[in-house]
C-alpha cells in the first residue's frame, strides 16, 4: 500500500510564499509521474503543474513564473514551491502521482490534500 501526504498549506498574505510537499510512503519502487492540482469551492479541479519521471515540468498559464514543482527521489517526495501568491490561488492543493510499488505494479494515487488561503 502507498499513502501519498501532502503539507505545507497555510494561510499567506497576497505576494507571499508557501512550499508544499507530497510525501510518498509504502512499497515503493519508483515514483513516476507526478503532478499537483487544485480546488476551490465551486470550481473545477484544475492541473497547477506536472512532473514526469524524466524531469520535464509543465506549468498552467496562471501559475507559470510563480511556481517550481521539483522532486527528491530519495525522499520519494516532490515540492511546489509557490511564490508571490495571489488570492486566485487559494484553494485545496493535491498531490497525485503514478507510483511502481516494489510488486511493479504501477497506480495512481492521489493525496487528501492540503489548504492553501490567501489573504488580500
Amino acid at each position: 500500500q502507498v499513502q501519498l501526504v501532502e503539507s505545507g498549506g497555510g494561510l499567506v498574505q497576497a505576494g507571499g510564499s508557501l512550499r508544499l510537499s507530497c510525501a510518498a510512503s509504502g512499497r515503493i519502487f519508483s515514483i513516476n509521474n507526478a503532478g499537483w492540482y487544485r480546488q476551490a469551492p465551486g470550481k473545477q479541479r484544475e492541473l497547477v503543474a506536472r512532473i514526469t519521471s524524466g524531469g520535464s515540468t509543465q506549468y498552467a498559464e496562471s501559475v507559470a513564473g510563480r511556481f517550481t514543482i521539483s522532486r527528491d527521489r530519495a525522499k520519494n517526495t516532490v515540492h511546489l514551491q509557490m511564490n508571490s501568491l495571489k488570492p486566485e490561488d487559494a484553494a485545496v492543493y493535491l498531490c497525485a502521482a503514478d507510483v511502481t510499488d516494489t510488486d511493479w505494479r504501477t497506480t495512481a494515487y492521489w493525496g487528501q490534500g492540503t489548504q492553501v488561503t490567501v489573504s488580500s
